[in-house]
């Protein structure tokens, strides 16, 4: 089984997508965005990454939310997509496969708008086909998973799982079993009783982690 560790601030992934939601405030995003070589920000999130005197490597979207400053002054650096049938997330994360870029993390994609702070988060299911990618927040980390997988936990730590459609759903190194759960809530909450926690099953599901 793969073992899907958690994220530090000494990891560096091939691509970070900083998406328009809440700017990240834990120290951790904020380090993996400070020190990430190569970042895709959707259009309104470039807003205040460059006023951080961060230099995106590229700028995605149909830029609506883009500053009219920024968008003339970094024209070199902004690709206008406006299709609507995608999201801006969508639309960086398939900048960055374009790219060559498998390995992607994800930040800012929660608050502000809870509808879009949901759709942010589904897409992992999707994503997860192409690329090994997973959403930091301020608060923990979402990890898209399929079938039988292993994760990197502290003893304690709150762990909750969304499942979208797997069957045979069983774990090792959690507080509580689980089972196929068909309601978003009934997988939330449980515990890590280990440093690894086993996961079994087959087909989607989602796991969070919270920072302690």
């Amino acid at each position: 089984m793969k073992l899907s560790p958690l994220p530090t601030a000494s990891d560096q992934p091939q691509a970070v997508i900083l998406a328009n939601g809440d700017y990240p405030s834990h120290p951790l995003p904020l380090t993996l965005l400070e020190q990430a070589p190569y970042v895709v920000c959707c259009d309104g999130a470039a807003n205040e990454y460059i006023r951080r005197c961060g230099l995106p490597t590229a700028i995605i979207g149909d830029g609506d939310s883009l500053l009219p400053e920024f968008r003339q002054q970094y024209a070199s650096l902004f690709h206008h997509i406006g299709e609507q049938e995608s999201n801006d997330l969508t639309k960086a994360f398939r900048y960055c496969l374009q790219a060559g870029k498998k390995e992607i993390l994800i930040l800012g994609a929660t608050g502000k708008r809870e509808d879009h702070t949901l759709g942010n988060i589904s897409l992992l299911m999707e994503y997860m086909q192409e690329a090994n990618v997973q959403m930091v927040t301020d608060y923990g980390v979402f990890t898209p998973l399929c079938n039988d997988s292993q994760l990197e936990t502290l003893p304690g730590q709150q762990v909750s799982l969304f499942n979208f459609g797997a069957t045979h759903l069983r774990a090792e190194g959690l507080a509580y079993p689980i089972s196929d759960f068909t309601n978003g809530w009934q997988g939330t909450l449980n515990e890590a009783e280990k440093d690894r926690i086993s996961i079994y099953g087959k087909g989607k599901y989602l796991v969070f982690r919270n920072f302690f």
